[in-house]
């Protein structure tokens, strides 16, 4: 087997101590099993008139790191078995152009689709499942946010490409700031931001629920706010917990799960409080591997490689 990573820039930087990364632990694990691992970022993707090829560096084992031979040569995508497509976001215009160049490719299984990804914004496309959803609307309009804000006193306004907690707002019904707040998120009226029913419960934290090719994982971490936030913002233990949510709310987002498999988004992350979801992670969802490892006593990087690895998953 050939695989190709796409991963992060600063993933690339630092690489052999990304042991918070899932990416870590799914090249380590193909690298236990004998295949071989490339690794690129998508500032080395390039197109030769209709094939598409990768600046690559050949990653290896070294004891229980993951490192890379400090020589990078060109290969042609086609020539790889699969490609795991995972660069983060924002998925900004250098982020979308790189999704164009795997129009380009035709061999290799490209998990997840990034046509599909491209097509899913982590935000505004979550109300393809509203149902399991509190309120929400996406807009631009001043009037349309404080007239939600007037209706359910309490609110979060989001931009809808940036990541890691990274613009999202809390806003209550009376606050001084409510235009400033507003007209920042939305540029003025300009520019179209989430605005979701604030669920108090936020403050207990919010469960990562695992897609995987169709299937929930029964496997789920609760993210707990930061002292100074009212959401998670640092991936280290004192903040991350074994979920209590029940197997048969794990269950009821089955259907979600098939439905974003069948788009060709075989790996996500639900964002999940008081079992209604707030947000899908489609681009390079965190699978909290090494938690989930620790808090369960498994190791899930083989489920996952074992899933990756299958016929029908690679004759796609």
């Amino acid at each position: 087997m050939r695989i190709l990573f796409i991963i992060d820039k600063i993933e690339l930087k630092y690489f052999e101590f990304n042991n918070l990364v899932t990416n870590f632990w799914m090249i380590k694990e193909f690298l236990k099993r004998g295949q071989e691992v490339q690794i690129t970022t998508i500032s080395n993707l390039l197109l030769r008139g209709k094939r598409a090829y990768a600046k690559c560096y050949e990653s290896f084992l070294d004891k229980e790191n993951i490192c890379y031979k400090d020589v990078i040569h060109e290969e042609l995508i086609d020539n790889f078995d699969m490609v795991l497509f995972r660069p983060d976001p924002p998925v900004d215009i250098d982020y979308i152009n790189a999704t164009y160049v795997f129009d380009f490719v035709t061999k290799p299984a490209v998990i997840n689709s990034p046509a599909a990804i491209r097509d899913f914004n982590e935000k505004l496309h979550s109300l393809k499942f509203s149902e399991y959803m509190t309120d929400c609307i996406v807009t631009s309009s001043l009037k349309d946010i404080e007239d939600f804000l007037k209706e359910h006193k309490q609110i979060v306004l989001k931009p809808l490409n940036r990541c890691f907690g990274s613009g999202v707002m809390y806003l209550y019904e009376g606050d001084p700031n409510t235009r400033t707040i507003i007209n920042t998120l939305t540029n003025n009226g300009t520019t179209l931001a989430m605005v979701q029913e604030f669920i108090p419960d936020v403050k207990k934290g919010d469960n990562r629920v695992l897609t995987l090719g169709g299937r929930v994982l029964p496997y789920t971490v609760k993210k707990l706010p930061g002292t100074d936030d009212f959401k998670f913002n640092t991936h280290n233990d004192n903040f991350l917990v074994k979920s209590d949510l029940p197997e048969s709310v794990i269950k009821s987002f089955e259907p979600v799960a098939e439905k974003l498999n069948s788009l060709g988004i075989k790996m996500a992350g639900l964002d999940v409080i008081d079992d209604k979801i707030i947000e899908i992670n489609v681009t390079s969802p965190c699978y909290f591997i090494k938690e989930i490892n620790a808090i369960y006593g498994i190791e899930l990087e083989k489920e996952i490689c074992d899933f990756l690895l299958t016929p029908t998953l690679l004759s796609v």
